[in-house]
Formats: C-alpha cells, sequence, structure tokens
C-alpha cells in the first residue's frame, strides 16, 4: 500500500484501502461466513486469485483492517482477524448488500442477510459487533 494520499476526503481516503473489488469482499468472508485461513477465501464463489488475495490480505493488514496470527493448530497457517478498524466496516457491509438487493440482481437469500441487519438497526450491528470481537460471526 502507497503510503501517498491524492487527498484528505474521507470518502477518497478509504477507497484507497478498500476500493477495489476484492478487499470489502474478504472482509464479508470473514464476517459473514467465518473464513480465517488463506485457503478459505480462495473458495469463495468470486474465485480470487492467489496472488490478488495475498497482495489484499497484505494491504488490509497495513491499513490496519487485519492481524495475522499464526495458527496453533497447523504451523504453516495463519489466522486473519478483523481489528476494531475492520468489525467497524460491519454497518457499511450491510448498506451495501441493502443496496445490492435493491439495485442490483442480488441472490434473494444473501440479499435477505442485509435486510435483516438493516431492519434490526443499531442494537443488531453492536450485538454483531461483539461476536466479532469474540474471534465469532453470524
Amino acid at each position: 500500500m502507497s503510503g501517498r494520499q491524492r487527498s484528505g476526503c474521507p470518502i477518497s481516503l478509504s477507497l484507497e484501502l478498500l476500493g477495489d473489488r476484492w478487499t470489502l469482499l474478504i472482509v464479508r468472508d470473514i464476517v459473514f461466513a467465518g473464513k480465517q485461513h488463506f485457503r478459505e477465501f480462495l473458495q469463495s464463489d468470486e474465485s480470487i486469485s492467489s496472488r490478488t488475495l495475498a497482495e489484499r490480505l497484505q494491504t488490509l493488514q497495513e491499513g490496519g483492517v487485519l492481524t495475522r496470527h499464526d495458527d496453533p493448530t497447523h504451523k504453516l497457517k495463519a489466522i486473519y482477524r478483523l481489528t476494531e478498524a475492520g468489525i467497524d466496516l460491519l454497518p457499511v457491509l450491510a448498506e451495501l448488500g441493502l443496496w445490492g438487493s435493491k439495485y442490483r440482481n442480488a441472490d434473494p437469500e444473501l440479499g435477505a442477510i442485509a435486510e435483516r441487519l438493516s431492519a434490526g438497526g443499531p442494537k443488531m450491528l453492536s450485538q454483531m459487533k461483539q461476536k466479532l470481537r469474540r474471534g465469532g460471526s453470524k
């Protein structure tokens, strides 16, 4: 990730870190699918390449969205977890999902998740954030 910023605009700064096709999908997979390992991310429906995945995971670590830890059960694996900054992306994911359900040809089952999160309001988002802080998802 480049240390050079184009502007001080908060939207521009956010997009410099999160604005490509893959980055929020990795966060989505942690939040909604409970994925933690490199190979699990590779199995997502969107078919990210291993090189792109490695680059995005590194960028998310450098940007303070993810942490990487050695997996105590397997010395060759790493576990990726959201930081507080990553957990705070939950409302963004929920709103993107809601927008995609409304204006794009989204899978109704997947859209229902965003609709439930939106209907649950701040209380539901807060509960889900607490689960993520404890290392859980869903």
